[in-house]
């Protein structure tokens, strides 16, 4: 019979039976993913590298701003000199002093035969101060007789600071001097009297101050008339002579 001869075929599992399907597993998200991880370290990387240099860089021209302040601070504190004057009896000389009250000095500028030197050429503010104690009574040391009558009752005292420079093409022997500073002040009237304890003093001083352009070399000396030295008061504070770089 046809249904003995009939042959079975096997069509696979039956729904009954598990399938198990094994796959393998993709790269290329594996890949897509190192790729930019290694793309942000290398920026992270970038960033860190160009910040700190900024910084360093920043860091670097602000400490060489600072050390230029500091520097011309530093300058300029030192180029100073402040000298007590003193009045020599002996010589009928004014002297200024080193070492004396409040003397100080430094960036170079010195005192060389009672003058100050510049070292360096710059903007400088110079200034001097003399005091005097006047009798009010005629003085022998103010008295002249080439003056008029009027003239003499009166008390005048004057200051100076004058500048030798170089440039002025004189010789070291044949120094030629311009004033740059100079100042009179009128003290009281003199009047005849025969006490010579009497009261009738007169303190003043006289200041002046400016601001000058001076070159390497010049020489700046305060001087008055030797007819004032025995009137100068040259107690600590009174009678000074300075110049200070600006």
């Amino acid at each position: 019979m046809k249904g003995d001869n009939a042959v079975l075929l096997d069509m696979g599992p039956t729904e009954t039976e598990d399938v198990t399907v094994t796959r393998e597993p993709s790269t290329h998200s594996w890949k897509r993913t190192g790729a930019l991880l290694a793309i942000t370290m290398c920026f992270a990387a970038a960033a860190i590298f160009f910040t700190f240099h900024y910084k360093e860089h920043y860091h670097a021209a602000e400490a060489d701003d600072l050390r230029h302040t500091l520097r011309q601070i530093s300058v300029n504190v030192r180029a100073a000199i402040h000298l007590h004057g003193d009045y020599n009896e002996k010589l009928n000389k004014l002297e200024w002093k080193q070492g004396v009250d409040q003397y100080h000095a430094g960036g170079d500028l010195t005192l060389d035969h009672n003058e100050i030197v510049i070292p360096r050429s710059g903007l400088y503010f110079v200034y001097s101060q003399a005091s005097f104690r006047v009798s009010c009574h005629l003085d022998q040391h103010l008295h002249d007789e080439d003056m008029d009558s009027a003239a003499r009752k009166m008390v005048h005292v004057s200051h100076a600071v004058k500048l030798w420079s170089p440039s002025y093409g004189n010789t070291e022997e044949d120094k030629n001097y311009q004033t740059i500073l100079h100042s009179v002040r009128t003290g009281c009237e003199k009047k005849a009297s025969h006490n010579p304890k009497a009261d009738d003093k007169w303190f003043g001083s006289v200041y002046m101050g400016a601001v000058f352009n001076l070159h390497r070399g010049d020489r700046l000396k305060a001087v008055m008339d030797k007819k004032f030295l025995p009137l100068l008061d040259d107690k600590p504070g009174n009678t000074f002579f300075g110049v200070f770089a600006l």
